[in-house]
């Protein structure tokens, strides 16, 4: 996600490891520079990117989701993205969100009333993010409360590859879009096939 949204903005990448962003940095700015794109990319800690970021992208397994964001502060009027989904693998994979109904309403408690959240990239393989010479060619859903901050989310969306975003309606609709990513998994594995996504048509 970080390389292909770097052509593009300015990104920080943060990290409790300092030595992680690091390493993800030096690779974005090395396959840029064989490819000969732009790339705006620098590594800092999880607050400095908190800090310096109008727009928060929470890329962080939902186990580490209360950790991470209980050391965090400067989240005031910021947008924040949201694509974790609470998930469990077993014998098949299976949605299981907390007592708010998803991790975006769990999330929406930890943040500050002015924070502006939303939810997307939620059902989009990390292979796919990884293989930068291949489009993207997948339906984003989006849902928040702010309608100014999902109108910024949507228009980011859609200057990534070949992604196209919908307003798929209030944060309420968060477990929905969350619960497709295991039913997503599923029908991968059930059907031998490989990083499945979604189009609306």
């Amino acid at each position: 996600m970080a390389m292909r949204l770097s052509r593009i903005y300015d990104v920080l990448i943060g990290s409790r490891e300092e030595e992680k962003a690091r390493c993800t940095c030096e690779v974005c700015l090395k396959e840029a520079y064989d490819r000969g794109w732009p790339c705006n990319v620098r590594w800092v800690s999880n607050q400095e990117a908190v800090s310096e970021s109008e727009v928060i992208i929470l890329a962080i397994p939902y186990k580490h989701l209360d950790s991470t964001i209980s050391g965090l502060h400067d989240f005031e009027g910021k947008i924040v993205i949201s694509p974790i989904n609470p998930m469990e693998k077993g014998e098949y994979f299976s949605y299981v969100p907390p007592v708010e109904g998803s991790a975006a309403l769990h999330l929406k408690t930890m943040l500050p009333d002015s924070a502006r959240l939303c939810v997307a990239f939620n059902n989009i393989a990390g292979n796919r993010w990884r293989d930068i010479d291949d489009e993207i060619d997948y339906s984003v859903a989006v849902c928040g409360d702010n309608p100014e901050a999902k109108l910024i989310v949507l228009d980011i969306i859609d200057r990534i590859s070949l992604l196209k975003s919908y307003d798929a309606g209030p944060l309420s609709m968060s477990s929905v879009i969350e619960g497709m990513t295991p039913l997503l998994n599923n029908i991968a594995r059930c059907n031998k096939m490989k990083d499945v996504g979604i189009r609306f048509v």
